[in-house]
């Protein structure tokens, strides 16, 4: 199906709190139907979905649609939402991440904010980022919503943990 025929007089709206992190490295919030004309140029290959929400049959569709493979990533169900996610959540994220044969993916959470600001942020201090200018991007994305816990586990998680890939992208 091609989403770029919507009813938007051609307009393209990104999803809520979408940025792109690297070239073909994209992160936002659940896109809801008017965003699908947007996520279709991306041409997408891969989504990490991090976020305990069911996802929308309309987006199930989409990614259907568009052959595009949903990573849903383990989540504990009895974990409280507003706990930041788990090392090995992150962990797994950063192996899809850094295999550029995943690319063009797009990283998301429900509002694109704490789960999804996790993951970039240890992302970024993969690549060696001052902490100060990875805080910075993520409240940049939390808004008001900051949690002091999500960025105490961006400072304490330990980059040596991560396997680096024999080919991994140019910005690592």
């Amino acid at each position: 199906m091609n989403y770029m025929s919507g009813d938007q007089g051609g307009l393209l709206i990104p999803p809520i709190n979408f940025g792109m992190v690297e070239e073909n490295l994209y992160r936002s919030g659940m896109p809801n139907e008017l965003n699908f004309p947007f996520l279709e140029r991306l041409n997408l290959k891969k989504v990490i979905y991090l976020a305990p929400e069911d996802l929308t049959q309309q987006f199930l569709n989409f990614v259907d649609d568009q052959e595009i493979e949903l990573l849903p990533l383990a989540w504990e169900s009895n974990k409280s939402p507003w706990k930041p996610v788990s090392e090995e959540v992150v962990l797994t994220a950063l192996d899809y991440i850094l295999d550029p044969s995943n690319y063009p993916l797009h990283i998301m959470c429900n509002l694109g904010r704490h789960r999804t600001g996790t993951i970039v942020g240890c992302l970024r201090k993969l690549q060696r980022w001052n902490l100060t200018a990875v805080f910075e991007e993520y409240r940049r994305y939390a808004g008001p919503k900051v949690r002091l816990l999500t960025e105490q586990f961006i400072e304490l998680f330990d980059i040596d943990l991560v396997r680096l890939p024999p080919n991994p992208p140019d910005w690592l």
